[in-house]
């Protein structure tokens, strides 16, 4: 009886623990990157480029700002990178944001799929927010440290979507 109600527990856990791997395997870090040489900032899924990639482009100070998903369903918005080569600013954009022509018309070109964002607030979750100086964009959560940037002289704080505030809690949430 022992010997069954183990066996049955650790199937059970088995079960569960695949699920969950499964549930995360959906779920992509945001992080926030500086260039001194630019003096921009570039918002970037993990996985979107290699980390050494990004170090040998003078990228550094990497920074997780919240957790997206990988794939589109009922109550996400797609959010693409856009660099302007002029500028040689990286914006994250929602895909309501703006339209692709308003985009190249601001010099945008290399439209790419970043990640999908939440467009309801929900439990674990945070707003996320565009914050602009001059042409550079950067992209802030309400946790962040917005001082900080009000002393760069960021302004024009524009509401963009919602991210999960920590993806080991996703499932505990439904956010999944």
């Amino acid at each position: 009886m022992k010997k069954t109600f183990v066996l049955a527990a650790a199937l059970v856990a088995t079960v569960s623990s695949a699920a969950l791997a499964q549930d995360r395997s959906d779920l992509v870090a945001v992080n926030r990157w500086y260039n001194k040489t630019d003096n921009n900032y570039v918002t970037v899924a993990d996985n979107e480029y290699q980390e050494g990639q990004l170090l040998n482009w003078g990228w550094k100070d990497k920074m997780m700002l919240f957790t997206a998903y990988k794939t589109p369903a009922e109550g996400r918005v797609a959010v693409y990178s856009w660099f302007n080569p002029v500028t040689k600013d990286q914006a994250s954009i929602a895909e309501d944001e703006y339209t692709d022509d308003q985009m190249m018309k601001m010099g945008y070109a290399n439209k790419k799929l970043q990640f999908y964002a939440l467009t309801r607030r929900g439990p674990n979750t945070m707003g996320v927010y565009r914050w602009k100086k001059g042409n550079d964009w950067v992209t802030v959560p309400e946790e962040g440290d917005t001082d900080a940037y009000l002393k760069k002289n960021y302004r024009q704080k524009t509401f963009q979507y919602f991210g999960i505030s920590r993806s080991v809690d996703a499932n505990v949430y439904n956010q999944l």
